[in-house]
């Protein structure tokens, strides 16, 4: 179904979205979020369990909670997506990575169990993305007081991932 053309325009989200947005490549970020799989669940296989439970600095969150906290933001997302996408039309509340964080307990979980989770999360994202009727894209909403269309969290979702893997890159590995 999907037919979604063109990237997000500035009235579709709040600016500081386009952190994430600008970092997807093209007009088509169901197949980013495709690539995604290849591209980044390979290296994360390779990390061991001692490595998952490194932190760069004092206070900054394990590889483990890195991965987690994209698992929890990607299922946010598209929880929002998918409110918005279905006509739903009631403001969503904020997001706290924080609270989300300090909840997950990230590093009593096994590495191989948060990747397996990143992967079936994915999964369940680019089947939701895929199954979208053709004017959903464009259906919008509020959450955490910023306008969002579901053409931009699609965006959001795929560039947020490339943003913690270049963090994990330049300040893990």
């Amino acid at each position: 179904m999907t037919a979604m053309t063109g990237r997000p325009q500035p009235d579709e989200v709040g600016s500081y979205y386009f952190t994430y947005i600008d970092q997807v490549p093209g007009d088509n970020p169901l197949a980013v979020l495709e690539s995604q799989l290849d591209r980044y669940v390979p290296p994360l296989l390779s990390i061991s369990e001692e490595k998952s439970r490194y932190r760069y600095s004092p206070g900054k969150w394990s590889v483990r909670e890195v991965l987690n906290h994209l698992s929890d933001t990607e299922r946010a997302f598209v929880f929002r997506a998918l409110w918005f996408a279905r006509g739903f039309d009631s403001p969503l509340p904020g997001y706290d990575q924080i609270i989300a964080a300090n909840g997950a307990l990230a590093d009593s979980i096994s590495w191989a169990a948060h990747v397996e989770e990143f992967k079936r999360v994915r999964l369940a994202t680019i089947a939701f993305f895929q199954n979208l009727p053709n004017d959903a894209w464009m259906r919008r909403g509020i959450a955490s007081d910023n306008p969002f269309t579901v053409r931009a969290l699609a965006f959001i979702v795929a560039g947020h991932v490339t943003h913690h893997f270049k963090i994990l890159e330049d300040r893990y590995f």
